[in-house]
């Protein structure tokens, strides 16, 4: 029986045929498919042609095409829908895909085909997309070690192939501490609860079998339990239970796993020749160096610590007339603000919550895509890998542009936060390949036919995923490598971010949020102060933000620390952190950076692209419609539709005539005139 990963896909779109596809099939054709790249890899290596862009460039483009076919599959599924067959296949796969591409960097007669190459680009009458690719792919080499001899090519394998394991244990440990840790609540817990938290808390307790209603260590549940709840001693036992994730000793803790992931980055570095991790990394990204990085966090922390710091007092305030002694704590936090939020703005959460339906902001999300970039979305039936997932056919002017893929409810298989990714991504090569692009979320999952109801958060959530998924499918390249999010790191938030501006359109909201029981849209004065709203405890949700990034900095720019806790405490002392906040992302749970290389020494990234997001959405406003077309259309020609073709300061210039100052970021975060 021919395997399905490895079978033509005779499927609506070229779809996986997950109702066909096994946990079994996977380890087969990962080795099948594995096999098939290496003998392409020698065929280009051993070419007895002379090297050309053709025979060596394109051919390496397409070297691992049945593998990225593959892996494409198997990694969205075991990320979103996790068992233990597919979780040791990880843990088997990190180091043999390791060793497959530390094979590929060192393979010397391939190396200097691509540097024979790159030595006669001048000649060659490339493209400049294809002098693009040539460049990035003997940067691809070098940084992998492709010019490194001897004992020093031997310990960057292991080195490589150790990360790799790491990065796998690091996110299997916290899945299994998010997915075993749970608190039931008995009848006298729910004080303060509003009726949509106890709705998502029974959900949750049935879906652990727990015989009532119980809070998780999803952040939709855990956030608004926080939010809510009257009983600060259970707030302060789920808070300490979300903030010990990886650090709760035993098989599943971190630490040591942080500590010796560090200390292997800075020997990666040292072998390539630059003196921090940081300074390898960042290299290849926008900010260019750790200081620049470094000047725009601190830039951004002084007036977010100080909104903070006047908030906590007004907290702290609120607290001691509760009848409680002694500072604000981190778990009393989301509970005294939102109370301050009601009575400051006249809004709080469960007033809201009823017009922000999870249908009607997947249909905004379209709208405003369509009315942008004329983008339709016609939902669509086939085999899925969980039957939580939906799919849409998205066209153009009746062209087919891509598959989009929406896999929206918390399960404790799936992996905690948002994200984007694509099963098959936009390329020419090939033929017209359009790609299959994912949005994972982690919303609660309502009970009983019930619709889903977001927080303003969960919608902008959403938009921000959404916004991933336009730079896949809006993207217009030839070759795979440069397609969609292919860009730099400190880039690729910026389609993501500008499109949660979308949400901020009254004429949007006007239309889309509309109450689940009534139907009717949102009163003109709860719009209102919602969106006056849209900037409060804006003081906290930056300092965590900003700690965690000089931490994700700190750990990379200069020696590894031998305790990456202690280093953590130290970065966070000599900041003045408040007290009542912590980062965002601890250390033993700092997925970003510790479960791969992906946001290593760059989980700064959001705070860059979000200098380039204000001012790209102020492009709209300076011409009074923020659907003007000729806007949206040069957004699309210079930044969504180019993937990396072009250097990423290069494209925001073609769409901006400039590079942005962080004054805009301040004005948007109502930081500008921090108290």
């Amino acid at each position: 029986m021919t395997n399905p990963l490895l079978a033509h896909w005779d499927t609506p779109f070229e779809l996986p045929p997950f109702d066909q596809i096994t946990d079994d099939a996977y380890l087969p054709a990962v080795e099948a498919a594995l096999a098939e790249s290496r003998a392409n890899i020698a065929a280009i290596a051993d070419n007895p042609a002379a090297p050309d862009f053709a025979n060596t460039i394109e051919a390496l483009e397409r070297a691992d095409d049945t593998l990225g076919r593959v892996l494409g599959v198997f990694y969205n599924v075991a990320g979103a829908d996790s068992n233990p067959a597919r979780e040791k296949l990880q843990r088997d796969f990190a180091p043999m895909l390791s060793a497959y591409g530390s094979e590929v960097s060192e393979n010397k007669a391939l190396f200097q085909r691509v540097e024979t190459i790159w030595q006669q680009r001048d000649d060659l009458d490339l493209t400049d997309e294809q002098q693009r690719v040539l460049m990035l792919t003997r940067r691809g080499f070098v940084r992998s070690g492709a010019q490194l001899e001897g004992d020093a090519a031997k310990k960057l394998r292991a080195v490589k192939s150790r990360l790799s394991v790491l990065g796998t244990e690091f996110t299997q440990n916290l899945l299994a501490d998010e997915r075993e840790w749970f608190m039931l609540l008995g009848d006298d817990d729910l004080d303060g609860l509003p009726d949509f938290v106890i709705a998502t808390a029974r959900a949750a307790g049935e879906e652990k079998d727990a015989g009532g209603p119980v809070v998780t260590l999803s952040r939709s549940l855990i956030v608004p339990f926080l939010q809510f709840s009257e009983r600060r001693d259970l707030r302060q036992k789920a808070y300490e239970a979300w903030g010990a994730r990886g650090a709760k000793g035993g098989k599943t803790d971190n630490r040591a796993i942080a500590a010796e992931t560090l200390k292997l980055r800075e020997e990666r570095a040292n072998l390539l020749g630059y003196d921090t991790f940081a300074d390898f990394k960042l290299e290849t990204e926008m900010a260019g160096t750790p200081q620049a990085v470094r000047d725009l966090l601190m830039d951004v922390w002084q007036p977010a610590k100080a909104a903070a710091e006047h908030d906590a007092k007004k907290l702290q305030q609120m607290l001691h007339a509760d009848g409680f002694d002694g500072p604000l704590e981190p778990w009393d936090w989301r509970f005294y603000s939102e109370k301050r939020r009601k009575e400051l703005h006249d809004l709080d959460e469960a007033e809201l919550k009823p017009y922000l339906q999870l249908d009607r902001m997947i249909e905004a999300a379209f709208a405003c895509a369509n009315r942008l970039f004329g983008l339709e979305f016609a939902a669509i039936e086939g085999p899925s890998y969980h039957p939580d997932v939906r799919q849409w056919e998205v066209t153009r002017d009746g062209e087919h542009i891509a598959v989009f893929i929406g896999d929206y409810f918390a399960r404790g298989s799936k992996r905690s936060g948002a994200w984007c990714s694509a099963m098959r991504s936009q390329q020419r090569l090939a033929g017209d390949i359009r790609p299959h692009v994912v949005n994972v979320c982690n919303f609660a999952k309502p009970q009983n036919g019930k619709p889903a109801l977001l927080s303003y958060d969960d919608a902008r959530t959403l938009f921000h995923e959404f916004g991933h998924a336009l730079h896949q499918m809006l993207s217009d390249v030839t070759y795979e490598s440069i397609s969609g999010t292919s860009v730099a790191r400190d880039f690729v938030e910026l389609p993501s971010q500008l499109y949660e501006h979308w949400l901020e359109v009254p004429e949007v909201l006007s239309e889309f949020a509309t109450h689940a029981d009534t139907g009717k849209p949102m009163p003109e004065d709860l719009l209102k102060r919602m969106l006056g709203a849209a900037t409060y405890d804006m003081g906290f949700q930056t300092v965590e933000y900003v700690a965690s990034a000089l931490v994700d900095l700190g750990f990379h720019d200069g020696p590894a620390p031998a305790d990456p806790m202690q280093k953590q405490a130290e970065i966070l002392a000599e900041l003045g952190m408040p007290h009542a906040i912590r980062m965002r992302h601890a250390t033993p749970h700092f997925a970003h950076v510790f479960a791969g290389d992906g946001y290593s020494s760059g989980y700064y990234s959001y705070m860059w692209s979000e200098v380039m997001d204000a001012d790209a959405f102020a492009a709209f406003e300076e011409v009074g419609d923020p659907f003007d077309p000729e806007t949206a259309k040069k957004l699309e020609q210079t930044v969504l539709s180019s993937g990396g073709s072009v250097d990423a300061a290069d494209l925001y210039t073609a769409f901006r005539g400039r590079l942005p100052g962080v004054e805009a970021l301040l004005k948007g975060r109502g930081l500008d005139t921090a108290a």
